[in-house]
């Protein structure tokens, strides 16, 4: 979403195309009169008013905001951070593990404490590593 009009977004995802060599291909909502970014606070508190939206909305299917992140307009976003949460939460929705700090794609994975070690054993065949009874390893069960 961005405060700018229609007309801008044409120009603006042309710019992104050629600068960063992709192809935008997600929707870009026009708040030309910032009602919804204001509605929502997802304009940096200290920023000034010609700024544009500086948040970021993780949206689950169960219509449940799973991530806000507000940058400050002189802080690029990180989308690799960005497609890291995502992959997290999609993982996170289908299987009784969480992911630690800093976790990649295909590295293990944490049982989470709710599931007793005896049943993880079985519900992760892959293995356990035991740290802690309340942390432990696992593959990346969908891997």
């Amino acid at each position: 979403m961005s405060v700018d009009s229609v007309e801008s977004h044409q120009s603006w995802i042309n710019d992104i195309n050629e600068t960063q060599h992709v192809t935008v291909g997600f929707p870009i909502i026009a708040d030309k009169d910032k009602s919804i970014a204001n509605a929502y606070d997802m304009i940096h508190p200290n920023a000034s008013e010609t700024f544009t939206v500086r948040s970021l909305f993780i949206i689950g299917p169960d219509k449940k905001v799973k991530l806000f992140i507000t940058y400050p307009a002189s802080t690029g976003r990180n989308f690799v951070e960005v497609l890291r949460v995502i992959d997290s939460l999609q993982l996170t929705a289908n299987y009784s593990v969480a992911t630690p700090a800093n976790w990649k794609e295909g590295e293990d994975v944490i049982v989470v404490p709710a599931v007793k070690t005896e049943d993880a054993i079985l519900k992760f065949p892959k293995g356990l590593n035991i740290v802690k009874p309340y942390l432990r390893y696992t593959p990346q069960p969908n891997k």
